[in-house]
């Protein structure tokens, strides 16, 4: 499905869409448009990653066929106030998090009333249609690790794109990484686990490069050792499909010296300290 990509706000995870659909999907720049308030950042990414700059929100949407919502949560509203008109007929993919279907359905249902007001306000101006009835939204959880070609989106499974719409999103996702529809009930908790993981990884791989150093391996060998050691890990459970614990059991001899290890982490609450996290992450989405 040919059709032009326009984004909205162009952060790290913004770029790292843009990188992934121009590099790995081989869509042309000139087909990716991208938006934002800071024009001479925008250029030097733009000559960077190979994208085409829009002059403002609207004239990237009306030149856009997709357009990823990639701004701050905050703005949405005001961003997508300011379009207006130009979203009739578009499709809107946002990668925000704290934003559902429901929520943007909500939202173009209420700038559909307004614009509704502003023409009846204007003599001779044609009735627009509701944008709640012509634009079409997906909203999806991206994570940090897709800026390697090797993260995963959570895909909502409330959704109002075409099929063909669809089934191009989620052709160009895959080809940055995991891609997992789940409904709208368990984004949260899916966005917790997948949003998160990549920082308690992180800490995970500083915490054992300061051991390792502690014993006298140089840091930067410390770090590059574990992180190979966890992604291998990773790549095992995935492409064999067992259990943990029977990957686990494999590495623990009788005897040895890893099931002492084990020992220690669960004698310091290791998986309660896991669960913990999450729990500290649903309870700040309910404040």
């Amino acid at each position: 499905m040919k059709m032009k990509i326009g984004f909205i706000g162009m952060g790290n995870m913004a770029q790292a869409l843009c990188e992934g659909f121009i590099n790995t999907c081989n869509i042309p720049g000139t087909d990716i448009l991208a938006y934002a308030p800071h024009r001479d950042k925008l250029e030097s990414n733009a000559k960077r990653i190979g994208f085409t700059p829009a002059d403002s929100p609207v004239a990237l949407a009306e030149a856009s066929d997709m357009i990823f919502i990639a701004c701050k949560p905050y703005q949405i509203e005001q961003v997508l106030g300011e379009i207006g008109e130009a979203l009739s007929g578009k499709a809107l993919v946002s990668v925000a998090a704290g934003w559902d279907y429901n929520r943007f359905s909500y939202l173009l249902a209420s700038l559909s009333v307004s614009l509704r007001a502003e023409t009846d306000s204007e003599e001779d101006a044609e009735e627009p249609e509701a944008l709640i009835d012509t634009v079409r939204v997906q909203c999806i959880m991206p994570n940090t690790p897709a800026m390697v070609g090797e993260g995963v989106f959570l895909v909502e499974q409330e959704n109002s794109l075409t099929p063909e719409e669809r089934e191009a999103l989620l052709f160009l996702l895959s080809a940055l990484g995991l891609v997992h529809e789940l409904p709208s009930s368990l984004m949260g908790i899916g966005g917790a686990l997948t949003g998160c993981s990549p920082a308690f990884v992180d800490l995970l791989l500083e915490a054992y490069g300061d051991a390792a150093v502690k014993y006298g391996i140089p840091r930067a060998d410390a770090y590059r050792l574990i992180a190979q050691s966890v992604l291998g890990s990773a790549k095992l459970a995935l492409e064999t499909g067992e259990h943990p614990g029977v990957l686990k059991d494999r590495v623990c001899s009788p005897a040895g010296t890893t099931i002492c290890g084990v020992q220690a982490l669960e004698k310091n609450g290791f998986r309660a300290a896991c669960m913990a996290s999450i729990d500290a992450i649903m309870e700040k989405k309910k404040s």
